[in-house]
């Protein structure tokens, strides 16, 4: 078997440093479905600090008081990229974005305004001299605050070009040391958006003192391509997103730019700073965190990326990888999962391997996982890496909202009602018990657990999925409910489906809860939509 990567001999050409502008955390977190707790999110941020990224969009301080909390939070305790926070071209956006930034060891303040004319007729209602005053205006205002200041032109690939060029020439020249041009709606083609840039670095006064930044969205399926060609044609910064999350059909996904910039550095003459081995293990924390699963066969990161299967694939593997192999499993941080630890395994073993997959915890944090995990294994024959970032991610879910699972019973077969029986407690001391029937085990216990809590939540999605293999798998289960006209996720883990999908749907009440916007159940039954399951 060879013992050099195929992507070394590429790697020795000088290169350019193409910037790692990732979105999660708010472009990402915008797609319905993704949205994750402050606790989940500094998780997240963590993880992308240590994966090497070089800004992190935190979010939008200025959307409401938790979108503000959370960037702050990331601010003041994430250190490594620059942490970044969206603001439209006013006042009041670009104050609240410094505010929240401030404690960052280093920031900057991205502005934007949409620029085409579709934008300008229909949701601004303002004309060109009003868009490109507003935008100077805004990049001025972020500067009294902030040295680095990025300006995206909202919408870009379907901006006039000489229009594009005057704002981008104007906003330079206002002091924006990057200027992001967006294929906000996915419309462009490679070609196309490869000629827009090239368009732009010709005729853009002062282009050479900002980095041509490109954020692409995948309507079209091109969102990388477009990204790539963007990257040829000059652009030096790219934004997007681990596994390509993102609104609509998502964004430009981070580990398919980082694999194709180090497999083809020979063509793109481009490196990055990010630590590719740990795409993989960072992919699987949003996938468990935000409960949007990752396709099998999703490029670098999906479960069949490096499977063989036919005759003559596997005959060439044998004989040297890099004959059906672009690219290693352990280039990406992606090994076959192994049992790594048992029942007789002590903390410090548990903490070194809590350690290696990159989930940073206290000690309190490390205390809860810990004994659940000395649960799961008197259950589990094997417990895999995937176990254990369950394990953590459910200790997080336990301590998200008031609410405790303490007990359950189901009650289900041939010819019988399927009924629950729940016990909870409630985080001032207080125990609540109901039982309920359904058309199924689940849909009992959600009854169960609205009865108790008295709150309604209308359920509009229920997945579940194994976490891992074999007939003790833990199973993970995403519920996603909509109370008083919001929508709230909840995720679950456990060998048993019906307490995971239980765990889930408590973790969305939990998250109602926090919100202080309960309104009492109605005696009507709503959750029967769970069926059979």
């Amino acid at each position: 078997m060879a013992t050099d990567s195929p992507v070394t001999a590429a790697n020795r050409a000088p290169a350019d440093r193409l910037v790692i502008f990732d979105t999660t955390l708010r472009d990402g977190e915008q797609a319905p479905g993704c949205s994750m707790t402050d606790r989940e999110k500094l998780r997240v941020a963590r993880a992308l600090a240590d994966l090497g990224v070089d800004v992190i969009e935190a979010g939008f301080p200025a959307a409401s008081d938790g979108d503000f909390a959370s960037v702050q939070s990331i601010a003041r305790e994430v250190r490594g990229p620059t942490i970044c926070g969206l603001a439209r071209c006013g006042e009041h956006d670009i104050r609240r974005a410094w505010e929240a930034l401030e404690p960052a060891e280093s920031s900057r303040i991205h502005v934007f305004i949409a620029t085409s004319p579709i934008h300008r007729k229909f949701k601004l209602q303002l004309t060109q001299e009003e868009v490109l005053r507003r935008a100077v205006r805004g990049v001025a205002m972020a500067r009294d605050f902030c040295g680095n200041v990025e300006f995206s032109a909202e919408d870009a690939a379907r901006t006039e070009p000489e229009f594009l060029a005057e704002v981008l020439s104007a906003v330079i020249e206002a002091g924006a040391s990057t200027i992001n041009v967006p294929d906000t709606v996915g419309y462009a083609i490679p070609g196309e958006f490869a000629d827009l840039i090239r368009y732009l670095r010709e005729h853009v006064r002062g282009i050479e003192k900002a980095v041509v930044s490109v954020h692409c969205h995948d309507d079209l399926g091109m969102a990388v391509a477009n990204s790539l060609a963007a990257v040829e044609a000059g652009a030096r910064q790219v934004e997007c997103t681990v596994n390509g999350i993102g609104e609509r059909a998502g964004n430009c996904s981070l580990e398919e730019i980082v694999m194709a910039v180090r497999t083809r550095a020979d063509r793109l003459l481009v490196d990055t700073g990010v630590n590719s081995t740990r795409l993989y293990p960072t992919s699987r924390l949003v996938a468990a965190v935000t409960g949007v699963h990752v396709p099998r066969n999703k490029a670098v990161v999906g479960d069949n990326a490096f499977a063989h299967e036919a005759g003559i694939h596997q005959h060439g593997m044998l004989r040297h990888e890099s004959t059906y192999e672009i690219m290693r499993p352990r280039d990406v941080g992606m090994d076959s999962s192994r049992l790594v630890l048992g029942k007789h395994s002590g903390r410090h073993a548990f903490r070194d391997r809590v350690t290696e997959l990159g989930l940073d915890l206290d000690e309190a944090e490390l205390d809860r996982a810990f004994i659940a995990f000395k649960q799961l294994a008197d259950r589990k024959k094997e417990v895999f890496d995937a176990d254990i970032e369950a394990l953590v991610l459910r200790s997080d879910a336990d301590q998200s909202g008031p609410w405790r699972l303490a007990a359950m019973n189901i009650r289900s077969g041939k010819g019988t009602v399927p009924s629950a029986e729940v016990a909870l407690v409630h985080a001032d001391g207080e125990t609540r018990r109901e039982t309920a029937e359904g058309d199924g085990p689940v849909a009992a216990a959600f009854r169960a657990i609205e009865l108790a809590t008295g709150v309604d939540a209308r359920l509009r999605n229920f997945d579940i999925r194994n976490v891992t293999v074999g007939g003790d798998a833990q199973g993970e289960a995403v519920v996603t409910v909509e109370h008083d006209g919001r929508v709230y996720q909840g995720k679950g883990f456990d060998t048993d489906i019906v307490e995971a999908s239980s765990l889930a749907f408590l973790q969305a009440i939990n998250r109602i809860c926090s919100t202080g916007r309960v309104h009492p159940q109605p005696d009507t039954q709503n959750v029967a939509a769970a069926g059979s399951a």
